[in-house]
């Protein structure tokens, strides 16, 4: 097996990168910025690569020449000089698909890092990127570097920054929102909006050309571009790449009167999807890390998931509510049917589970977007608030107190919504005898749980913080180490949770222990690729559950 280490000398320079980073997208707030970004020719936004195997790699970019088409030609090399070229190949960049280009490149050696560009038909060439193939057979360490909710006016993408640096990661993975749907001022709010952060187009992005100038607005931010560059990426979209909670029905944040036809905003969202992201057309895959891992990334969100419930407890009388809430938890919300992934995706991913502890390797790694261990309210949350608070919030906070109490959690979107779905999955997982290691996004925090069926262990999980957007800290007005252990009170599976930091996850496999070392900033607000701290949290062979 090759040196897992080969290419790590390669590093950016952390000076020009956090220049750059300062000077942030401020161009994108000045009249006539979108016509500049549609206006952009030759290499508009750099490379990237993903979805690796053992002897392939997805190669991107996009390229804008003088004509609707531009054919370009991709090289790989060994060395970054070009001087032994091992593949390459020729592939358009069409106005069709917004200029974008792809090339899957075969025959490559496994567990090696090459390097690669494209030239364009006048003879320029792209930036130089930086990918590696998986690693066959035995490995004895492997590192990813998990990433989700990258909203850009929250802040700097100080977390990509930093792994796009670091030398220590062999894959990136991103769990989803990578980019957010909302008008500016939505959210964050325009007070809240970070300086020299702007994005197009500053509507809501419904339609494709919205899609896609959104990407290409996020695109342009140099960490993003520098992380893609640096490493190859594993992707799956989460909800805000269509609209906030997502389903294969519909979402929240649309509505047929005012925003058309949901299937018709869908498809544009997984077209823009598509071109800006090095991702193929399946929907949902899995890789092998030699005999280490297997990683599953199954779609949470359009594929085949059902309509989230909804519970209003803080709309009844606190005389209806107990008897209101048990109904609404031994029928809906525990209904046998209801679905996260679609029952056909459900079976490919316990065949999956299956086939990968069946043959020997030691974890199964999956790899998706929404929490599933469980999250209660605290009982004691109304003594967050002060007396003087909004009497909405106040009805709220009771309510979600009222809602634990009848044993329901309060985020409804993740697999807490799904109760029976995450029965079959964990005891998929028990009944294949897997190691399993969940890995999860969406909440902007992070979590750390043991996660168990029927009264034994299954898995557990490692939940990431967001790049930016905004967690606990945003909405509760007491100190994050007060949250922290009233929700570790409330919930006796979460063994760790970080309620106030960004940042992403270090997750690193050997064949006897899986780490998840959270990566931590305090503050997003300004460019800064240097941590505030880190906390590490592991689970060792055969036990599925955490050390400690």
């Amino acid at each position: 097996m090759s040196n897992p280490n080969r290419g790590q000398s390669w590093r950016p320079d952390r000076r020009l990168l956090l220049q750059f980073s300062t000077l942030g997208l401020g161009a994108l707030a000045v009249p006539g910025a979108a016509q500049s970004l549609r206006q952009a020719r030759g290499f508009t936004h750099g490379v990237a690569s993903g979805e690796p195997t053992s002897s392939s790699i997805l190669l991107w970019t996009r390229y804008i020449g003088s004509g609707p088409e531009s054919r370009l030609i991709a090289e790989l090399s060994e060395t970054q000089d070009f001087t032994r070229p091992v593949a390459g190949g020729n592939i358009t960049a069409s106005e069709a698909r917004d200029h974008t280009a792809k090339l899957t490149v075969t025959g490559l050696a496994p567990g090696r890092w090459y390097y690669y560009r494209f030239i364009a038909p006048d003879g320029s060439s792209s930036a130089i990127g930086r990918t590696r193939t998986l690693p066959e057979g035995d490995v004895a360490q492997f590192n990813l570097g998990v990433f989700s909710c990258s909203n850009l006016g929250f802040g700097f993408f100080n977390a990509y920054a930093h792994a796009a640096m670091a030398g220590d990661i062999d894959l990136a993975i991103h769990l989803g929102d990578y980019l957010y749907e909302y008008a500016m001022g939505t959210y964050p709010l325009r007070e809240r909006h970070v300086a020299g952060r702007g994005f197009l187009p500053e509507t809501e992005i419904i339609q494709l050309a919205d899609y896609r100038l959104r990407y290409a607005s996020y695109r342009a931010d140099p960490a993003l571009q520098r992380i893609h560059q640096c490493l190859p990426m594993l992707a799956q979209p989460d909800d805000h790449e269509f609209a906030n909670d997502a389903w294969s029905g519909g979402a929240e944040n649309h509505s047929p009167d005012s925003e058309g036809d949901w299937q018709t905003r869908k498809a544009a969202a997984l077209q823009a999807w598509h071109e800006w992201m090095p991702v193929s057309d399946t929907p949902y895959r899995s890789y092998e890390i030699g005999t280490l891992a297997t990683i599953a990334m199954p779609e949470t969100r359009v594929t085949g998931r059902m309509q989230q419930l909804e519970m209003h407890p803080e709309l009844l009388s606190e005389a209806e509510r107990g008897a209101a809430l048990a109904r609404f938890r031994d029928t809906v919300w525990n209904a046998a049917d209801r679905t996260l992934l679609g029952m056909v995706q459900e079976a490919w991913l316990a065949r999956t589970l299956a086939h990968s502890a069946r043959n020997g390797t030691r974890w199964q790694v999956l790899a998706q977007q929404v929490i599933m261990g469980s999250i209660y309210q605290p009982q004691d949350t109304a003594s967050w608030f002060p007396a003087n608070a909004p009497a909405y919030v106040l009805r709220r906070v009771e309510a979600g107190a009222a809602a634990a109490a009848a044993g329901l959690p309060f985020n409804l979107d993740a697999w807490d919504g799904y109760p029976a779905a995450r029965a079959r999955l964990l005891s998929a997982a028990q009944s294949a005898g897997a190691n399993l290691v969940t890995l999860s996004g969406d909440s902007h925090n992070g979590w750390a749980f043991d996660l168990a069926h029927d009264g034994r262990p299954a898995g557990v999980e490692f939940a990431g913080q967001s790049v930016t957007s905004g967690g606990f800290e945003s909405y509760t007005p007491v100190s994050p180490d007060r949250v922290a252990n009233a929700l570790r009170h409330a919930n006796p599976s979460l063994k760790w949770v970080d309620t106030s930091r960004r940042g992403y996850m270090k997750v690193s496999l050997t064949p006897d222990r899986a780490s998840s070392t959270f990566r931590l900033w305090d503050s997003v607000r300004t460019a800064d690729a240097a941590m505030a701290g880190e906390v590490t949290q592991s689970v060792d062979h055969g036990r599925n559950q955490l050390n400690g």
